[in-house]
This record gives C-alpha cells, sequence and structure tokens, in this order.
C-alpha cells in the first residue's frame, strides 16, 4: 500500500453511530439531551460558585474548574457527533481531527489533576484541619490550578506536533465515534515509536502521578478518621469525601474501560460504547453526584433561581 504524507490527508472518517436509519433520529434526540444536561447542569454549578459567598472555599473552586473541564470534554465530540448523525457523513478534516484531538486531551489530562488536587484539599481539611486555611491559600489554589492547565497544554501540544510529523495510508477509518491520539497513530504507516513511547510516558506521568497522589491522599483520610473517637465526626469526615469519591471512581472506572476494552476486544463498537462512557455520560454525571447530596450546593443553586432554601 502506497502511504502518502500527512499534507495531502484531507479528511479521516469516523464510526457511523448506527447504520439503521430509524434509529438515528432517536440516537440524535438522546445525545442532543444528554449534551444539553451535561453542559447545562455543570454550567448551573459553576455559577452557583461564583454567586453564592459560603461557596468561595477552594474545594468548590476546584469543582467550579472541574465543571468547566467537563463541559469543554463534552463540547469537544458530542456537537460533531451531532452533526455526523443529522448529515449522515462520518468524515472529519484533518485540522479538525487535531483540534478534537487536542480539546480532549487536555479535557482529560486537566480533569485528571483536577480530582488530584481535590484529593489533597480533602486531605489538609481532614489531616489537618487548624492549618487547612493557612495551608490552602487563594495563591496556592491559583498555582495548582494554573500547573494543571499547563501540563494538559503542554502534554496536549505535544501529542499533536508528533502526529503532524507522521504520513498516513488510505485507510482512514477511526473506530471511535471522535478523533483519539492512540487510533490516530495505528492508522499511520511511518515509524510511530515516537508516539508510543511518548504515549506510555505521558500515561504513567500525567496519569499515575495524580492517581497515587489521590491514593496517597485517601489512605492519610482514612487513617486519620479511624483514629477519630467520635461516631459523629467519622461520618462527617467521610461524607465530606462521598461524591469525591464516586466522581474518582466513575472518572478512573470508565478510562479503566476504555483501555481494556482497545487491549481486549476487536470489536470496534464495543470500544466506541466504552468510550463514550468516559467523554459522554461521566461529565454529564459529575453535577448530579455533587449537588444532589451537598445541602450548599443545593441551597446556592435555589439561592440562583430566587427561591428560599429549605430543607431537603
Amino acid at each position: 500500500m502506497e502511504p502518502r504524507n500527512e499534507t495531502t490527508v484531507s479528511e479521516f472518517l469516523l464510526l457511523e453511530v448506527t447504520e439503521d436509519a430509524e434509529l438515528q433520529p432517536l440516537l440524535f434526540s438522546l445525545f442532543l439531551s444528554t449534551y444539553l444536561v451535561t453542559v447545562l447542569g455543570n454550567l448551573l454549578i459553576v455559577l452557583a460558585v461564583a454567586s453564592d459567598s459560603r461557596l468561595h472555599t477552594p474545594m468548590y473552586l476546584f469543582l467550579s474548574h472541574l465543571s468547566l473541564t467537563d463541559i469543554c470534554l463534552s463540547t469537544a465530540t458530542v456537537p460533531k457527533m451531532l452533526a455526523n448523525i443529522r448529515t449522515r457523513s462520518q468524515s472529519i478534516t484533518f485540522a479538525g481531527c487535531l483540534t478534537q484531538m487536542g480539546f480532549v486531551l487536555i479535557s482529560a489530562t486537566l480533569e485528571n489533576f483536577l480530582l488530584a488536587v481535590m484529593a489533597y484539599d480533602r486531605y489538609v481539611a481532614i489531616c489537618h484541619p487548624l492549618r487547612y486555611a493557612v495551608i490552602m491559600n487563594l495563591r496556592l489554589c491559583g498555582l495548582l490550578i494554573l500547573f494543571s492547565l499547563s501540563i494538559s497544554i503542554v502534554d496536549t501540544l505535544l501529542h499533536d506536533l508528533m502526529v503532524l510529523r507522521l504520513s498516513f495510508c488510505t485507510d482512514l477509518q477511526i473506530p471511535l465515534f471522535f478523533c483519539e491520539v492512540v487510533q490516530v497513530i495505528k492508522l499511520a504507516c511511518s515509524d510511530t515509536l515516537v508516539n508510543n513511547i511518548l504515549i506510555y510516558f505521558a500515561a504513567g506521568v500525567f496519569g499515575g502521578v495524580p492517581l497515587s497522589g489521590i491514593i496517597f491522599s485517601y489512605t492519610q483520610i482514612v487513617s486519620s478518621v479511624l483514629r477519630m473517637a467520635s461516631a459523629g465526626g467519622k461520618y462527617k469526615a467521610f461524607s465530606t469525601c462521598g461524591s469525591h469519591l464516586s466522581v474518582v471512581s466513575l472518572f478512573y472506572g470508565t478510562s479503566f474501560g476504555v483501555y481494556v476494552s482497545s487491549v481486549f476486544t476487536h470489536s470496534p463498537r464495543n470500544m466506541a460504547v466504552a468510550s463514550l462512557m468516559y467523554t459522554v455520560v461521566t461529565p454529564m454525571m459529575n453535577p448530579f453526584i455533587y449537588s444532589l447530596r451537598n445541602r450548599d450546593m443545593t441551597d446556592a443553586i435555589r439561592k440562583l433561581f430566587g427561591r428560599t432554601p429549605s430543607f431537603l
């Protein structure tokens, strides 16, 4: 097969959501509803945090940035999928594919770091409560967010630049509903050794280090809580971590599902469904997880709509 240089690549072909024409309107409505719920739910959290002075704390500051990241992740994938369903065309331009791949990488990496930062915040709050206000000051919170965003951008630029140096063959079918760096690299005809090394290195550092930080933080939290004499104190400490643990489990659970499906299954459809859980379902669920059992957040949302907070 004669390879062609990346400058001649005009478009890639994404996986078709369904071949059944009768199901396309239903799936279009389903994904559109999911996207609207994701954007509105996360935007509501951002507005509630910004408008209520009681939520001007490090925990909710990180939460609002997590919500913005979820909006970005969902916006990077779902609108293009909706457009493809509507037009019944699976094509995406080379530039569009790189752009989409970049936003997915930035969002996923940033969410990974933000979850680690939020775990550290909970660790300081529970294990060092008297020093919490001193340690988690506004300057440190800003630096943590800026560092997370900077690392995410650098990681994304490296991957995009490494893809630009590749040559692609005539088979440009991506077995997902969106452009993902691993699947794009698999379509290359030129040597991808450096790209693969970069992927494994980035996954180990930018994925493994934050996950290790989360595990360490919760190991210290559990150890500290178990030493508490008051049952009420233990419940309060664990309840403050419940929402974050749920989001962490959902994020890493779906990420692991995508990895497992890509390694152990040869079915593009199964791998695509797993990727949907990661890019569509997780961003939609986060606002529900953080708001339904959080009285402060619920009251802030009611206040935002001009309603008087009441008992749930």
